[in-house]
């Protein structure tokens, strides 16, 4: 009987063996259309802030209607231009945002620009303070939690946990400082530091108008000290709003952790819970906490305008409030668009270091 020896198969006409897919590629394509929609993104925002800031009629009457007889307004609103169809006031505003212009406030004549560069270093400060709070309060009560699931202890920091998302933060705002400033008089009731601090600070030559580098800067430990007192209530207030959320992630994401293969790998050779749980379980876990990173953001800028009245930290959320009650929608129109466009950017900052460090986030 003859064997016939078996031909190795021709690859067909044409054809080319399929490459190996390029990791580098495919995050570089994820993260280049996550950077094409920022624009559209903050184009809708601005364009909603616009039109529904004009629902209530042009700036000059909203403002100083009543103040002024209609002879006077008329002329104000010709000089700003409110009297050419709306539709060409739209398009001239869109062309000064995308340059950074934001107009003039009305109740203050200065650019808004200025408003903007003033007081957004203090929310800045604030919304930084209050994130340090949140990962460390958070992220260990998270861990402690899983580890002592379904027990006393993780049952105590699932209240907790609620009840730091579900208080107002006005509400949390005034508790601490009757705690803290009225009854244990340990902390400051209000504000960003003492006037004899903000005046050493006023007259640094390159201040930046955040207390904390700008304390620094002066040499004066007391000054120093005196800024962090200040900051302790408004950032635990506005803190442990995204404290309950990160907690609740990190149990819920740890938990599901330690039923993975390697983790059960793990402790079959005798790794003790303890270990499993602060060494392989967590980091793992924290990938979600990243990924809503950026809509925290919008969370605790929401929550600062609140916060700041509150503490009367003279931040944007602040002037937003005392640019409302004044009625000058120009100052109220520019606030919020930026605040827009600073979501939009730390939602793309968080895109970015989530498809760095989980290689599943990929188009």
């Amino acid at each position: 009987m003859t064997t016939v020896a078996m031909k190795p198969p021709v690859p067909a006409a044409g054809r080319s063996p399929k490459k190996k897919s390029n990791p580098g590629g495919g995050i570089g394509r994820y993260l280049l259309i996550r950077f094409l929609l920022i624009f559209p993104t903050i184009f809708i925002l601005v364009s909603m802030v616009f039109w529904l800031m004009r629902t209530t009629g042009d700036p000059i009457t909203a403002a100083l209607g009543g103040k002024l007889g209609p002879d006077q307004l008329a002329v104000l609103i010709h000089e700003a231009g409110y009297d050419r169809p709306i539709i060409i006031q739209y398009f001239e505003y869109l062309g000064q945002v995308f340059t950074g212009n934001f107009g003039t406030t009305i109740s203050t004549n200065r650019p808004v620009s200025e408003v903007l560069f003033t007081y957004g270093s203090a929310t800045a400060e604030l919304v930084f303070y209050a994130l340090i709070v949140a990962f460390i309060v958070g992220i260990p009560l998270g861990m402690v939690a899983a580890y002592w699931r379904d027990k006393a202890p993780d049952a105590f920091l699932r209240v907790f946990a609620i009840l730091c998302y579900a208080t107002p933060v006005f509400f949390a705002g005034l508790l601490l400082k009757l705690i803290f400033a009225v009854w244990l008089k340990v902390l400051p009731v209000a504000g960003r530091a003492t006037v004899g601090s903000e005046l050493e600070m006023q007259f640094l030559p390159d201040k930046t108008g955040i207390y904390f580098i700008d304390a620094l800067k002066t040499g004066n430990p007391a000054v120093f000290g005196d800024v962090l007192l200040h900051a302790v209530l408004p950032a635990l207030a506005l803190g442990l709003l995204t404290a309950g959320v990160f907690l609740r992630l990190v149990r819920t994401n740890v938990i599901g952790t330690l039923g993975t293969e390697y983790v059960t790998a793990a402790r079959s050779r005798g790794v003790n819970e303890f270990r499993l749980v602060s060494k392989h379980a967590y980091r793992p876990a924290l990938i979600p906490i990243i990924t809503v990173i950026g809509l925290q953001v919008a969370l605790l800028l929401g929550g600062a305008v609140l916060t700041e009245t509150t503490f009367e930290w003279k931040g944007l959320g602040f002037m937003l409030i005392e640019f409302i009650k004044a009625r000058d929608f120009v100052a109220v129109q520019g606030i919020v668009a930026l605040l827009a466009v600073i979501v939009a950017l730390s939602n793309f900052i968080v895109d970015i270091i989530a498809a760095l460090i989980d290689p599943r986030v990929r188009y």
